[in-house]
């Protein structure tokens, strides 16, 4: 135990910090495209129970075929999670002092992921309760952007809270991002009316489907144009971090909205609409970079910098 307790990092996010930052971020995304599998091929009651699979099994049996197989394997994946979780925990444990902001961001990593077991859980119970189905998806958008903060953080220190842009560029990606959600938010919604319910009887919310993905449309667009006025703007004040997320926000949002019209105008297959699901987690996650790329960080500091100087002119 004492040779695993020194074998930690001790204060700087090395690259066993950095590879288990990104094991978690690829996992949350990576849980959210098995539980549209799960939806989009039925199985949402492939184990119709909950913690266990059947009354007497907490595996899936022979005679649950496909489903049965589909729903386990993605409740399997929670323990992948919940083993990367405590790996991430201990990777920063010893720097506890140095970096808080590290360990706080693991925890609440950690917890999220019982949590979002428990939701898993009730949605099994509900019959598939699509707004507690939504819910579900919900949080683990929450967990995606924690993720995408935790790798910030690992990479860029922590931030000083000094703004890099003026105000008005501040307002201006706060606005972009209440757009990213509300959009997401709207999404929710319209895959609850939609006929992906995860089982034949499933309950539905009861609206209007047709109307909702007009509805879904318009932030859609309207966060699209804010996208294209902040990388505008990002690129005459020369802040490369911020251009490099809003680019690839734009590049997501773009993709996203061609995906959109082709699952509504072809009925809506389930490829594209399992698609469609993993880039709005993609969308939250380069949406919450954006944020991020706002303030300074302790990496681009002139406090931070000038030992390196000086470093320099001691060489």
């Amino acid at each position: 135990m004492n040779r695993l307790w020194q074998w930690l990092p001790v204060s700087t996010t090395d690259r066993r910090v950095r590879v288990i930052a990104w094991a978690s971020l690829v996992s949350q995304t990576l849980i959210v495209g098995t539980g549209g599998a799960v939806r989009l091929t039925g199985s949402g009651l492939g184990c119709p129970t909950w913690p266990r699979c059947t009354e007497d099994s907490f595996i899936a049996t022979p005679e649950m075929g496909i489903h049965g197989i589909v729903e386990f394997g993605n409740r399997l994946l929670t323990f992948v999670l919940v083993i990367i979780a405590i790996l991430a925990f201990l990777s920063v444990l010893r720097m506890r002092r140095e970096r808080p902001e590290l360990l706080r961001l693991t925890v609440a990593l950690g917890l999220g992921i019982p949590a979002q077991a428990v939701i898993g859980g009730i949605t099994v119970l509900t019959e598939l309760n699509p707004w507690v189905v939504g819910f579900h998806f919900v949080v683990s958008a929450v967990l995606v952007a924690l993720a995408v903060v935790f790798v910030h953080r690992v990479y860029r220190g922590r931030t000083t809270g000094e703004l890099a842009v003026p105000p008005a560029v501040r307002a201006l990606a706060l606005a972009t991002a209440v757009g990213a959600w509300i959009t997401v938010l709207v999404g929710i919604v319209v895959t609850g009316s939609g006929p992906h319910a995860g089982d034949g009887g499933a309950a539905r919310n009861g609206l209007d489907s047709e109307l909702l993905q007009h509805v879904h449309s318009w932030p859609a667009y309207i966060t699209f144009g804010l996208s294209v006025l902040l990388l505008v703007v990002a690129i005459r004040l020369g802040r490369a971090p911020l251009r490099r997320a809003v680019t690839g926000l734009i590049a997501v949002e773009i993709v996203q909205i061609a995906v959109g019209i082709a699952q509504a105008r072809l009925g809506l297959p389930e490829i594209l609409v399992g698609i469609h699901m993993v880039l709005a987690c993609v969308l939250v996650a380069l949406v919450t970079l954006s944020l991020l790329a706002l303030r300074r960080s302790e990496s681009e500091h002139p406090v931070a910098a000038q030992p390196v100087e000086l470093a320099g002119v001691a060489r």
